[in-house]
């Protein structure tokens, strides 16, 4: 009875090893191939990505992800042909995906606006940008935020979602930016004089571009003096230097040639020191 039993079993699994032994040679096959094939369209798609200017910081991103999709898809391959039901995993991981975008869904927008940011580039790293009111220099792109160094030497991490959805200024786009630099005057003084005065001051600091040439109007009168706003064009890394320097000339030539100053706490005309 033993003996019966014994090849009984023995006939059984002959004929599972007959059955499933070319499955799993072939299972073996595609994983091989499907493997090196895979391999190979990653390197292919990097390729592309790099040819067609996209970020060094999103390429290896979306080559892991076509990585990580081509693989599931041998492994599915693999499944279905050894047999396996995979409807209830499919299930699970669709319940799964559902609950983890639920859970992560404002670091979902977070990484679709850094994939907007990273293909459209409307800034690049070094471009110095101003959003919200806050200016700086962009340090760092990444899938999630962008880090910003202000003129403070603070950086600034601002989700890429806040950015996408928001006006944003690019001063390095055109390769220059304009300063705006507030000087008051008294009524008594001749505009043409001061605006020559400061336009030969600005002539001084070798920073301040020639073209386009600087700017210098009235912007406002007010009860004790009139106020000038001067407008020098410079490149974006020299932004705060060449603001204290315009601010030390402009009170420098004011001493030199005698123009005085209106105090807002009083009315009286005060002279300028050094």
């Amino acid at each position: 009875m033993d003996t019966e039993k014994m090849y009984e079993y023995l006939e059984i699994a002959q004929e599972k090893i007959v059955f499933f032994l070319p499955k799993i040679i072939m299972a073996g096959l595609i994983f091989w191939i499907g493997f090196k094939i895979v391999k190979k369209l990653v390197e292919w798609t990097n390729a592309a990505l790099e040819k067609t200017g996209f970020s060094s910081t999103l390429r290896p991103f979306l080559t892991s992800m076509v990585s990580v999709v081509l693989k599931g898809a041998v492994l599915f391959i693999i499944a279905t042909i050894i047999g396996a039901d995979l409807t209830g995993l499919v299930a699970i991981l669709a319940a799964a995906g559902f609950a983890v975008g639920m859970a992560l869904q404002g670091s979902l927008g977070n990484f679709a606006s850094g994939i907007l940011i990273l293909t459209l580039k409307p800034y690049k790293v070094g471009d110095w940008i101003q959003l919200e009111g806050k200016f700086g220099r962009v340090e760092e792109i990444g899938i999630f935020s962008t880090d910003v160094l202000t003129p403070g030497n603070k950086i600034l991490i601002i989700p890429n979602s806040k950015i996408t959805d928001t006006i944003i200024t690019n001063f390095s786009e055109k390769g220059m930016i304009r300063l705006e630099v507030n000087v008051t005057m008294p009524y008594a003084e001749s505009f043409p004089k001061v605006q020559e005065i400061i336009e030969s001051a600005l002539a001084t600091i070798p920073k301040v571009m020639n073209e386009p040439k600087p700017e210098i109007g009235i912007s406002n009168f007010d009860s004790h003096n009139i106020e000038l706003l001067v407008r020098p064009y410079v490149f974006p890394d020299d932004y705060w230097e060449v603001t204290f320097e315009v601010n030390k000339a402009i009170k420098k030539a004011f001493n030199t040639h005698g123009v005085n100053v209106a105090y807002s706490e009083g009315i009286e005309i005060g002279v300028i020191g050094e």
